[in-house]
């Protein structure tokens, strides 16, 4: 068993319910009654859409993951909350997914073995080879799955196995070129993020760099969000923003939207990974 840390949160209670008086009294009241330490509270009341958001990390002198649930569940109904419990010293089981762009994956490969990434990344898939020596330098297991039109049925198939095998809780899409099936991103829905740059709708298809250095951009950008079936409009969790001018070559701009995108995606897996990311429809709550 892992010594815990004091100060170290050991659980973390996220909550969504149509707003009401008592709410955090209710849920604060269980916490005291079992004996546990309040380590963060945090909070949003959506007055737009008459709701109450909230990420709770406590400590728990006895308690365990069903004692506190059974002690939860009655407050949750009597509330109509959305929640779950989470054990914060288990990290997110993470496949990341790339083709051949690799600077999302090294970003993430290296903060994840510096210790700085909240997540365990448990194996790498590509539909490439390119990006094997990466993954190897990491010793982080790599899966060479080839897509092709006619092939790609087959290959999702193996993906499932792979997920369900590993115990996957999180896909990263980090630069993967190719678009998920509606079904597959179904079924991964709320555990899959991707990340793109961030001129869509404008500028689609090959070089979007290129044509934004034609139009003249001021500014570019990256943004990570939930994979859904509408293509690349899942909720969004982080976007990165750098101010560009006319001296940027198309090459300067490629590099600055590679920055972009390795760190707007690095926030996102790890705010994930954290439990700060509340989905509500389309939009997502992230207490940072």
């Amino acid at each position: 068993m892992t010594q815990h840390t004091p100060g170290t949160p050991q659980f973390v209670l996220t909550v969504s319910c149509p707003n009401r008086s008592g709410i955090v009294n209710a849920l604060t009241s269980v916490l005291v009654d079992l004996e546990c330490d309040i380590v963060q509270h945090q909070q949003f009341d959506d007055h737009v859409h008459d709701m109450l958001f909230s990420r709770t990390a406590f400590d728990s002198a006895g308690a365990d993951l069903g004692v506190l649930r059974k002690a939860f569940q009655p407050v949750a109904e009597r509330f109509g909350m959305s929640w779950e419990l989470h054990d914060a010293s288990r990290r997110t089981r993470t496949l990341v997914m790339v083709s051949r762009f690799g600077h999302c994956l090294n970003d993430l490969l290296y903060r994840w073995g510096a210790g700085s990434l909240d997540v365990d990344v448990v194996g790498v898939v590509s539909n490439h080879e390119d990006l094997r020596p990466m993954a190897d330098r990491a010793g982080v297991p790599f899966t060479h799955l080839p897509v092709t039109k006619d092939t790609k049925p087959e290959a999702e198939a193996r993906l499932k196995e792979l997920v369900q095998a590993d115990d996957v809780e999180l896909v990263v899409l980090a630069r993967y070129m190719q678009v998920l099936s509606d079904d597959l991103c179904s079924w991964l829905e709320g555990r899959a993020i991707n990340i793109h740059h961030s001129f869509l709708p404008s500028f689609k298809g090959a070089k979007p760099y290129h044509q934004a250095y034609a139009r003249g951009v001021k500014q570019i950008g990256a943004t990570a969000h939930y994979v859904t079936p509408d293509l690349d409009e899942g909720p969004i969790i982080e976007q990165e923003v750098i101010r560009v001018d006319h001296s940027y070559a198309p090459e300067d701009l490629v590099a600055a939207g590679r920055d972009a995108e390795a760190l707007a995606l690095s926030h996102a897996v790890q705010w994930h990974g954290q439990h700060r990311v509340l989905r509500y429809g389309e939009r997502t709550v992230v207490f940072r």
